[in-house]
């Protein structure tokens, strides 16, 4: 039994963006096969659905720093500062307007 939910954990992985739904559904086929009983398919669900949020949120901290370090190495200027760049720019031209 152990070497199946450890089967099933890689499973998790597996359908780690699917919805908790979804993932009873699996759970509910494998109680219809026998392959584990209904109590067991209650703590199977609640464990693949916190490892399936467990691997989305590895993904994202993953995904995050991969950006950060194309954006860091283009020395791209963040969207704030653009912003406030923009908005100097038209302070000053008002101002030049003004002294005309």
């Amino acid at each position: 039994m152990k070497d199946f939910f450890n089967r099933t954990i890689a499973l998790g992985f597996g359908i780690a963006a699917e919805s908790k739904e979804q993932i009873e559904k699996v759970v509910d086929e494998l109680v219809k096969k026998g392959e584990v009983t209904r109590q067991e398919s209650s703590e199977m669900i609640d464990e693949l659905v916190k490892k399936g949020e467990e691997t989305r949120q590895k993904f994202e901290t993953v995904v995050q720093e991969r950006v950060q370090a194309v954006v860091g190495e283009r020395n791209w200027v963040p969207r704030s500062e653009y912003d406030a760049l923009v908005q100097r720019v038209e302070k000053l031209e008002q101002q030049m307007n003004n002294h005309s």
